[in-house]
């Protein structure tokens, strides 16, 4: 339960608060999620391209919490391939493979542009 207290005008709160409502989180939530899937193929180093083309995301939550994850069904002998090309692997004849940042670069304009999005939303209501 959220509660305040609040004297003066309150018609700017009150008209965000009605479109909060009616707001359809799902497909705002939707078409970032496509967008993650996007940069984070085009950011996936390729060797054969498996990797890249394995990026999917879920939307989770209900009402007004929701959560957006990016998954990678490339697996290999139980291992996530985006997870070692990120953060490195040892190799078998004891040698290490190190890993490249790419997922990082990759999704932070997605978070920007949400919170971009969440503040024009807030500012302009």
């Amino acid at each position: 339960m959220i509660r305040f207290n609040c004297k003066g005008e309150l018609k700017k709160t009150d008209t965000f608060l009605r479109k909060m409502v009616h707001l359809d989180l799902d497909s705002i939530l939707d078409r970032y999620g496509k967008e993650g899937v996007d940069a984070l193929a085009s950011a996936t180093p390729r060797r054969t391209g498996k990797t890249a083309e394995s990026w999917s995301y879920e939307i989770h939550g209900s009402g007004s919490s929701k959560t957006i994850t990016w998954t990678n069904s490339n697996i290999n002998n139980g291992v996530c391939i985006a997870v070692i090309l990120q953060y490195g692997h040892g190799t078998r004849n004891g040698g290490y493979v190190q890993g490249i940042d790419y997922i990082n670069p990759a999704i932070r304009p997605i978070f920007e542009k949400i919170a971009e999005s969440a503040y024009r939303e807030v500012v302009n209501s």
